[in-house]
């Protein structure tokens, strides 16, 4: 079946200044400027229109919910935010049931323009050669009109390069873009080589099943494949796979033990970190067998399964969308494992994106 994190769910709004996790001074000014800190896509409930965007400052002093809402309150943000991407001073709001991308001045988040057109179902973006590159499942009902769509950055018209059922994460290196096929209604196994100068599909490389994180470091694509659920019947474990990008080939696999279903996988300074439900791992590029002990567990914060996730400044962002309807928290811990803060943001902290 076609499986992503879209959930039911619906949002309070509301707009905090905090520091740790005291969330009872509310103010709604914006702050002029989002720079020097991360911004928090909070998906929203499937179907209720809330999506919104939180920031945190570096400095852990500063934080702000609904920050697209103020500083445009005439513009709904829309249903289910899905991926942000940078590109120059603009960020780039992908909106997957909404079927469009909000742009705004990354740094202010005054809105630059809106794409609605050449859209369906659109999961995340990259950018290369000039461009940008929007993985679309399409109807969900049909498992070959999925394509990644080719956003042109100086009219934003929008062309499509067909690929494989279920395109995800993508990642480009080089003029080159690699798309995760985690498969929609089928299970996907497939890693998709686009050449962003022709905007066709180059090569397939064969990885482990469901493909849900994608990584490039000295001249590797790192790719975490989740395996397939216990749902699904077949259930099989994850893997760790390593390509070498300079020739698409397969240079190595881990596979995870038993039936272990990993994700979110972040490189930071060559360290390798990932999650497994509620656990955060960390090994090295170099290691050639996987951790058998986690880190740390987020249960002593009530998360038991890690829903967003990242690493940065030698701090770890973990994002726990709670029971999906009421506002999520998000967890800050140094890298060696210790918790240091909490903040409650909108609902369903889906990712963090370091300005």
């Amino acid at each position: 079946m076609k499986f992503s994190k879209l959930v039911l769910a619906a949002l309070v709004s509301s707009v905090f200044f905090v520091s740790c996790s005291d969330d009872n001074d509310n103010n709604d000014v914006p702050l002029g400027n989002y720079d020097n800190g991360a911004l928090i896509l909070n998906q929203g409930g499937f179907g209720k229109g809330n999506a919104s965007v939180s920031y945190l400052s570096d400095d852990f002093v500063t934080q702000q919910n609904n920050i697209f809402s103020l500083v445009n309150p005439t513009i709904t943000l829309g249903d289910t935010g899905q991926d942000i991407g940078f590109n120059g001073d603009l960020a780039f709001i992908i909106m997957n049931i909404s079927n469009k991308i909000e742009i705004v001045n990354r740094y202010t988040m005054k809105h630059v323009a809106t794409i609605s057109v050449g859209l369906n179902n659109p999961r995340y973006i990259a950018f290369s050669n000039g461009k940008g590159f929007v993985t679309n499942w399409g109807d969900g009902g049909s498992p070959s009109d999925d394509y990644v769509a080719v956003l042109n950055l100086s009219n934003y018209s929008t062309a499509r390069i067909a690929v494989a059922e279920g395109p995800e994460r993508i990642i480009a290196d080089n003029n080159k873009l690699y798309v995760a096929h985690q498969g929609g209604y089928g299970f996907g196994s497939t890693i998709s080589v686009i050449n962003a100068m022709t905007n066709a599909v180059s090569t397939t490389i064969k990885v482990g099943d469901v493909p849900n994180s994608l990584e490039i470091s000295n001249g590797s694509l790192y790719v975490l494949c989740g395996g397939k659920p216990s749902y699904s019947g077949t259930e099989t474990a994850g893997s760790f796979v390593k390509i070498n990008v300079s020739n698409n080939t397969v240079s190595s696999t881990q596979n995870f033990p038993g039936k272990s279903h990993p994700s979110n996988l972040d490189i930071a300074d060559s360290a390798i970190f990932y999650t497994v439900d509620s656990a955060i791992f960390k090994s090295t590029l170099s290691a050639t067998t996987l951790p058998t002990t986690p880190l740390f567990t987020t249960t002593a914060q009530g998360v038991y399964g890690v829903y967003s996730f990242a690493v940065n400044n030698n701090k770890i962002y973990v994002g726990d969308a709670g029971d999906y309807s009421s506002n999520g928290k998000i967890y800050i811990y140094s890298t060696t494992g210790i918790f240091e803060k909490e903040y409650t943001v909108g609902i369903i902290p889906a990712g963090f994106y370091f300005n």
